[in-house]
């Protein structure tokens, strides 16, 4: 007896994208900003590989223009320095800082935020006027004052960011948490028996993390930020090159070789504008979800 076979053959598999993907995808603002980042990450993983020496060392001699010669395809600074190995190896300065910072405000803010939102009354209280004080004091001159203490390292200007910063994220997490303690599921939580501690972090959390995502990716690049600000006015780490160190080094011969500001500060400007529109996008595919 001959076996039967399906003339259609087998079935296919077919793969949808979900709406949220879909919508990310089709903004091209987002997708750029996602592109650009994607790119600076790359290079930051790369620089010991691209450029494996030491970026401040003396390799050429001082103030040769991009193009001038092909082996230092940037030029090289007033002392000698290749510029496109300190671009390259300043994205690591920035990246680290940057994710260090928020893991740190992320920390502070989130616990704070979940107590005072999910408790309220007196330890709201406290918890605010606590947030407010932090918040009467600029941030950047919070964190000067932080890194003069001690000797800058990246350590330090990680922790004095995350330390001044840690208010936004407290602010919204105390929203968040607001809005959701009386939701059905954390009724039910509570009539089951869960302590605070599960329904804060198995139970709350997990819903208000979205719109934590998206403040944290502006928090990213204000830190990138706030760290070149601090590297330009000499508070930076002496044994690291970032952006910021660049510039400030730069300043002083900026009329004739211009590129030396102008090349680490495009790396900046475009790090910060695309953390910004990937800032946009995922803001708006939350209203349109919550909508």
């Amino acid at each position: 007896m001959s076996n039967l076979v399906d003339e259609k053959g087998p079935a296919r598999r077919t793969f949808h994208l979900s709406p949220e993907v879909n919508a990310f995808l089709r903004n091209p603002s987002g997708m750029a900003g996602f592109l650009m980042l994607l790119a600076v990450v790359a290079m930051a993983f790369l620089a010991p590989f691209i450029y494996p020496g030491d970026p401040l060392d003396m390799v050429a001699q001082p103030f040769l223009w991009p193009g001038q010669d092909p082996q230092f395809p940037l030029g090289t600074d007033s002392l000698g320095r290749d510029v496109a190995a300190g671009i390259v190896h300043g994205s690591q300065v920035s990246l680290q800082i940057g994710f260090s910072a928020v893991l740190v405000s992320l920390a502070i803010g989130t616990v704070v935020g979940a107590l005072a939102g999910y408790f309220g009354g007196t330890i709201d209280d406290v918890l605010v006027h606590i947030t407010e004080l932090f918040q009467t004091f600029p941030t950047f001159l919070l964190v000067v004052v932080l890194v003069a203490i001690g000797n800058p390292s990246i350590g330090l200007i990680s922790s004095a960011i995350g330390i001044a910063s840690w208010p936004t994220i407290a602010r919204l997490v105390r929203a968040e948490f607001r809005s959701l303690r009386a939701s059905d599921f954390v009724l039910a939580a509570r009539s089951q028996g869960f302590s605070s501690l599960r329904i804060i972090f198995q139970e709350m959390l997990p819903n208000a993390l979205p719109s934590i995502i998206v403040t944290t990716s502006v928090m990213v690049a204000s830190s990138i930020l706030i760290e070149s600000a601090l590297a330009f006015l000499g508070f930076g780490d002496p044994n690291r090159v970032s952006w910021g160190s660049m510039i400030g080094a730069g300043r002083e011969s900026l009329r004739t070789p211009w590129f030396l500001t102008a090349l680490p500060g495009g790396a900046l400007v475009l790090t910060v504008l695309s953390g910004d529109a990937l800032n946009d996008a995922l803001n708006s595919r939350l209203r349109r979800r919550a909508s």
